[in-house]
């Protein structure tokens, strides 16, 4: 899925350049909006499963900056789902050139903080997403 980002003065430092950090922002919007157009959002897996999904590991791969009002998109895609994992990569482009590259890992954790197993049913929907 590929969804589009405005980078905003907000998101740059003194030289103009995106700040690297905002990067996982834009991960983030990837994610939140994959979830979402697959009639899956953190709110009902939140409420009705009782989880939330930390990040556990993240990886980013810098290739080009982005700066002020580029028009960038973002294309994610999950590429593993196990019991107590799921993982998603990112690819943020401006036009067909590649800014960065990178992923995101993600556990299912109880309201008590606990590390715990996808509910079989989540699970087969995030499966469901994974793109051979």
């Amino acid at each position: 899925m590929v969804v589009t980002y405005r980078v905003i003065y907000g998101d740059t430092d003194c030289g103009g350049v995106m700040y690297y950090g905002n990067y996982l922002r834009l991960f983030e919007i990837g994610r939140t909006e994959l979830l979402r157009a697959r009639g899956l959002t953190y709110r009902e897996i939140e409420e009705k499963e009782g989880l939330i999904l930390p990040v556990v590991e993240v990886h980013v791969r810098y290739k080009a900056p982005a700066r002020y009002d580029d028009l960038l998109e973002i294309e994610t895609r999950v590429t593993e789902v196990a019991p107590h994992r799921v993982r998603f990569e990112y690819e943020i482009r401006r036009g067909a050139e590649i800014l960065a590259r990178g992923y995101t890992v993600h556990a299912p954790v109880n309201r008590k903080g606990r590390l715990t197993r996808f509910p079989e049913d989540l699970r087969r929907r995030l499966s469901a997403l994974v793109q051979s």
